[in-house]
């Protein structure tokens, strides 16, 4: 009799089918959980280095302009660029400007002539230059290089920036010895927006160069 309530009782032990379905049921909703976590931290990741990787690109167009200007001559600031200008007879002709759009200058081992003739002097065409333009009438601007007195321009910033109008150069002192007593001092400004995923990030970056050729 004994051996028979034993036998009964040994059956009776061990999990139903509901309890089983219940701790499956659990177990998946765990594992689902930690799963959408990881993917949701995996994605926030990749959001801040591609974020990190746009302001190393914007770092990077701040410090090739420094270090350009730093080493060059002949500051020329316009406050609305006029591709003449560029190549005109004051290309020896240094200007200030408190607030503008585009800077020209020679270059580190270019060469001014005396009596400038980009049509006839190669000499004339090497100047390098920044701007910063409109492509839509005014609501968002970018930044472009030239290395050839303005006739081809390579865009430096991402698809993703946007310039606003507030972006520019300030150059004080570029007159040339004799009509001022400041060494050539250069401040770069760009202010925009990063455009990412649906994701909108303000930005400002600032710095000042001065020109490493003593001109007092």
């Amino acid at each position: 009799m004994n051996y028979e309530l034993r036998i009964k009782k040994n059956k009776n032990t061990g999990y139903t089918i509901i309890e089983t379905m219940i701790a499956v049921s659990l177990f998946l909703v765990i594992i689902m959980t930690g799963m959408g976590a990881l993917l949701n931290a995996n994605l926030v990741h990749e959001k801040s280095r591609d974020m990190r990787s746009i302001m190393d690109n914007l770092s990077f167009v701040m410090e090739d302009i420094g270090r350009n200007l730093r080493t060059g001559t002949n500051y020329r600031c316009y406050s609305d660029w006029n591709q003449s200008e560029a190549q005109d007879s004051d290309l020896n002709t240094s200007r200030s400007c408190d607030s503008g759009r585009a800077i020209v200058f020679e270059e580190a081992y270019g060469f001014t002539p005396a009596s400038p003739s980009p049509n006839a002097d190669p000499n004339g065409t090497d100047q390098w230059a920044y701007k910063i333009e409109t492509a839509d009438g005014g609501d968002t601007y970018d930044i472009s290089k030239s290395t050839d007195g303005g006739l081809i321009w390579t865009q430096l910033n991402p698809e993703e920036v946007d310039l606003s109008s507030v972006s520019g150069f300030s150059v004080l002192g570029a007159e040339p010895p004799g009509g001022n007593e400041q060494q050539p001092f250069v401040t770069i400004r760009l202010v925009g927006t990063i455009f990412y995923k649906n994701v909108e990030t303000p930005f400002s970056l600032q710095t000042s160069v001065s020109q490493r050729v003593l001109d007092i």
